[in-house]
Order: C-alpha cells, then structure tokens, then sequence
C-alpha cells in the first residue's frame, strides 16, 4: 500500500481546476470514501483516480454555498485573499493572518 501525504490541510483555502469554485478544507479523507454512485456520476474520461486524498470542503460560488468533495488532483491552493462567505465558514471558523481557516474554540468541535 502506497502512503501519501495530503497536500492540503484543514483550514487551507482552495480553488477548483476547472470549475469556478473555491473552498475551505474541513476534513480530508487519505482516498476516496464516497459512495459508487457518486464515483459513477463522474464521466468516465475525467473521472480521477480512487488512491489520492480527498476533500470536503465548505464552497461557494458566485451563485451559491454548498459542500463539495473533490479529489486533490482537481485542487490548487487560492493564494487571492478574498475572504470567504460560506455561512458555515463564518459560523465555526476564524481566519487567520497567514490566509487560512482554524475552528473556533466555541465551536463545538474539537480538532
């Protein structure tokens, strides 16, 4: 079995390759962890492969907040500095001077 290390982080801020969407990483899993059905709505020729980590992310759009799972290769680091405007962000999280995320100590959640 082949170790990786994920190369983004939790509270790192993230942008999609190809999609407009940008992200707060709030979990990583070290391969995929998703259902086939989900594997399976991907096109086949774009579809990336299952031995890479993969994201959850709080996203947003210029329409819309949502929660994503991208895989790593479909990722790359969002170095613009626009703060983010996910509800879910702005409720658990703080950021801090270095551009990144970090939960909130009276979050409930215990990282």
């Amino acid at each position: 079995m082949k170790i990786r290390t994920a190369r983004f982080g939790i509270g790192d801020v993230v942008r999609h390759r190809v999609h407009p969407f940008r992200g707060v990483v709030f979990d990583v899993d070290p391969e995929f962890a998703n259902t086939d059905a989900w594997w399976n709505s991907i096109p086949a020729e774009i579809r990336p492969s299952k031995d890479q980590p993969f994201y959850h992310l709080f996203a947003e759009n210029a329409q819309t907040e949502y929660i994503a799972y991208v895989s790593e290769q479909n990722l790359e680091l969002d170095d613009s500095g626009i703060p983010m405007r996910h509800t879910q962000v702005r409720a658990l999280m703080v950021p801090d001077d270095a551009g990144m995320y970090r939960w909130k100590v009276n979050a409930g959640i215990m990282h």
